[in-house]
């Protein structure tokens, strides 16, 4: 099971090769997270990742899905985290991409999260709100690519007007203010997953979240876990090693299984924090 991060849709794992490599060897779902894509978010809650997270479970159970593995890139890891934490019958294993995973200052949260205020953030998202998004979303984009270059693949797949729609804006803008009291709901109850083979992968450049104080962390407070941190890539480390991904897939598909060395990746046991970063 795929689920994509902040601002885009399930068809990024369709861009990034993920989806198609991993269904040559099993069956492959990728959800649109409520509010993206074409899926909806009704008002009558709020879509903390918890919330997504039990619509998954029941999406589970209507598709026929028995403990999958999970894969979740960026915000999706908070959903991945709160499959794996409350609804543990129901999750395989972990597979845990660039994530945010304990609580820290971001200065992008105040900066997204206006279209989320009732009222007014309504009128924002139907008037400035895409307009300002069109000049600022290209260089949002490269950052999360960045150092590698943005590939043609996912400006096809996921076109900035896609993201501007008024209510991805709203899900967006909900997503960035509900990320830190997420991580910080999860942080203490993360020793409750050392029974779940989980791998976590990060790219040492990432400009968005940083390997430190997230992925690093996160491997220490889970001895049992994998950390592989890969140089030269960015945020978006399923664009730049779909290979690796799908192999810890495969890792936590068969824990013990050993991995064949086009598989592998430096093991960093602790990343240093890139300066700059929050």
């Amino acid at each position: 099971m795929l689920l994509h991060g902040n601002a885009v849709q399930a068809e990024d794992y369709v861009a990034s090769g993920v989806l198609g490599r991993a269904a040559q060897r099993h069956r492959v779902v990728a959800f649109d997270r409520p509010g993206y894509g074409y899926s909806d978010r009704p008002r009558d809650r709020p879509w903390t990742a918890e919330a997504q997270a039990a619509v998954f479970v029941e999406a589970f159970a209507r598709l026929g899905i028995k403990r999958p593995i999970v894969v979740g890139h960026s915000w999706g890891t908070l959903v991945a985290m709160a499959l794996a934490l409350n609804h543990p019958e129901a999750v395989g294993g972990l597979v845990l991409l660039s994530g945010y995973y304990f609580p820290t200052a971001r200065a992008d949260v105040p900066l997204f999260s206006p279209p989320a205020i009732p009222v007014l953030g309504d009128a924002i998202r139907y008037t400035v709100g895409p307009l300002v998004g069109r000049l600022i979303a290209p260089k949002m984009i490269r950052t999360m690519f960045a150092p590698a270059p943005v590939p043609p693949a996912f400006t096809e797949a996921v076109p900035i007007p896609m993201m501007l729609r008024p209510w991805q804006v709203k899900a967006s803008a909900e997503d960035a203010a509900a990320m830190i009291p997420g991580a910080a709901g999860f942080q203490r109850r993360y020793g409750a997953l050392s029974h779940l083979p989980i791998a976590i992968l990060a790219g040492a450049e990432d400009m968005i979240v940083d390997v430190g104080r997230q992925s690093a962390r996160l491997h220490q407070a889970l001895p049992g876990s994998q950390l592989q941190v890969l140089p030269g890539l960015g945020h978006m480390i399923h664009h730049g090693a779909p290979d690796l991904v799908v192999g810890a897939i495969e890792s936590v598909a068969a824990p013990g299984r050993p991995r064949p060395a086009s598989e592998s990746a430096s093991d960093v046991p602790a990343a240093k924090a890139m300066p700059g970063q929050v």
